[in-house]
């Protein structure tokens, strides 16, 4: 599914049994066990482009005698693919993680997942926060169930407050959004 050092610091629903053809937690998500990937409608999400990438920066094992070391050695990373970047597609990917928590809160950790944060390191330059209102919104939602969300802008050299960037122009006190260092 994805390289050795990022692997053993996958989350695992516990509340799904892998490849048994049923929807065990009934979440509406057929084993999702290791995760989901909406445009494959499969628990396989990573494949080797960016966000496997973010991924490993964030959480691959270290120390191990492997390829690469994450920021955080020990952290369950649960990974979500959505493809298209729409409001639609963000929402729903966003409300799978949501749900995951608002269970684990509701159960007192019995059920769900404890999801502190989610990264997303994808989003639409140019794009005005009022023109996606429910997006915007939904990192309030997120917040109030005790997720926090990072985002990062876009990949140039703007003003993202002036000209516009989803997610990072969201309004949002559960949003940090972060930039790279390297353009001026």
């Amino acid at each position: 599914i994805c390289h050795a050092d990022l692997d053993p610091n996958l989350y695992r629903n516990r509340d799904e049994i892998p490849n048994n053809g049923i929807d065990d937690d009934n979440n509406g998500k057929i084993d999702d066990y290791r995760g989901w990937d909406f445009p494959f409608q499969s628990d396989t999400p990573f494949v080797d482009f960016h966000g496997t990438a973010v991924a490993s920066i964030i959480g691959a094992k270290g120390n191990n005698g492997k390829g690469v070391t994450g920021v955080n050695w020990d952290v369950k990373i649960m990974p979500v693919a959505m493809g298209q970047i729409t409001e639609a597609a963000t929402i729903e990917a966003m409300d799978y993680v949501w749900t995951f928590r608002k269970r684990y809160n509701a159960s007192q950790g019995q059920t769900g997942a404890f999801v502190v944060a989610i990264n997303t390191s994808f989003g639409l330059d140019f794009v005005q926060p009022d023109s996606m209102p429910i997006w915007c919104g939904f990192y309030d939602s997120l917040g109030a169930a005790g997720i926090l969300s990072v985002a990062s802008t876009m990949n140039r050299n703007a003003n993202v407050d002036s000209v516009g960037d989803m997610p990072t122009s969201c309004g949002s006190d559960y949003l940090i959004a972060v930039n790279n260092t390297n353009k001026l």
